[in-house]
């Protein structure tokens, strides 16, 4: 029997210190985010972030959080209900960091009679710390616990067209009305290692500006290539002229050499070269979450207004979006034929 597992990030029990550390832990000391050796990892994360971090974060936590819990889980939440009628085969929803464990999803589906698995990935780009961590994780489990099940993942989607048709329409609908100077791309910011680590060529990328242009099977596994060819694609969908868009990366650790341009400084140097109404879209996630709702919808914007900045519009992710939940269904039903 089939069955599907979809797969978002995570997020703490509630926007307090005391659930936000132990879920900052688990996060920040996966292999697969902070990829040094685990004596320094640990030494960073225990030793440095999480004496102060967990009250920084507990705070931007709270000022996004919803009566019926965190947002990212809660639109997850609603999308894998609204995709579960669309298919024949039983939805279940996990995260890879929290108490919404992988092992809970797949225990889940084990009980409906589930054998084989379709891992769902909620990201569009891969990444080591998005996509990898996913898969591993789950295949240590499955070896553990479920021998008997088999897995499928779901690849990258940066470039098929029902997801950008999806992403494009949505940003449109949004869009209307607001006559914006400018529209940013801001991807969540990965440091340059990962890109050169999941590069299957290790040649091919250099980070130059010509390696994401020229043909490569690094494209596959790379994700600035494919944050690249996310835009290009919508781009091209709702036809904006090249000197109206751009694209950025944000939410980086100090420390690292991180993919750039940076958000934050891109942002705040707008204003001053003339852009007063500025609309930014986050790609790099499909649900909203800390990220976009605190960082990007309020700190960005008022940042962006300190710098002389009059109008900002923070587009919604696609959520629970029904062409785009019509989409995933489709993907599922393609599968479980």
């Amino acid at each position: 029997m089939k069955g599907v597992l979809l797969v978002n990030l995570g997020s703490p029990e509630s926007p307090t210190p005391k659930d936000v550390k132990p879920y900052l832990d688990e996060f920040l000391m996966d292999k697969y985010v902070i990829d040094v050796p685990y004596l320094l990892r640990a030494l960073l994360v225990r030793g440095i972030i999480l004496r102060k971090r967990p009250e920084e974060s507990a705070h931007a936590y709270a000022k996004i959080w919803w009566d019926e819990g965190s947002p990212l889980v809660v639109l997850s939440e609603r999308m894998q209900q609204k995709v579960q009628p669309l298919v024949n085969v039983p939805v279940a929803l996990a995260m890879r960091y929290g108490t919404m464990t992988i092992e809970k999803g797949l225990q889940e589906l084990h009980d409906k009679g589930v054998t084989e698995v379709l891992l769902f990935p909620l990201y569009p780009q891969y990444a080591m710390a998005s996509t990898l961590t996913i898969l591993v994780k789950a295949e240590e489990i499955r070896k553990k616990k479920f021998p008997q099940m088999t897995f499928t993942d779901v690849p990258a989607f940066y470039n098929k067209p029902d997801y950008i048709q999806n992403l494009a329409d949505s940003m449109k609908k949004h869009l209307e009305g607001f006559e914006y100077d400018h529209l940013l791309f801001s991807y969540h910011g990965i440091p340059e290692r990962h890109i050169r680590k999941t590069d299957v060529t290790k040649s091919h990328c250099k980070i130059d500006g010509s390696c994401c242009n020229t043909p490569s099977p690094a494209h596959e596994f790379c994700y600035r290539h494919q944050c690249y060819e996310t835009t290009k694609l919508v781009i091209e969908k709702l036809g904006i002229p090249k000197d109206k868009y751009s694209l950025t990366f944000q939410s980086r650790l100090a420390g690292d050499k991180w993919l750039e341009p940076y958000t934050d400084v891109e942002i705040n140097n707008m204003p001053a070269k003339g852009i007063k109404k500025l609309a930014v879209v986050t790609p790099a996630f499909v649900s909203d979450c800390l990220e976009t709702l605190e960082e990007i919808a309020m700190r960005a914007k008022e940042e962006f207004e300190e710098n002389g900045g009059e109008d900002f519009l923070a587009i919604p992710c696609l959520n629970d979006d029904d062409e785009w939940c019509q989409t995933v269904g489709n993907w599922i039903n393609d599968w479980a034929k």
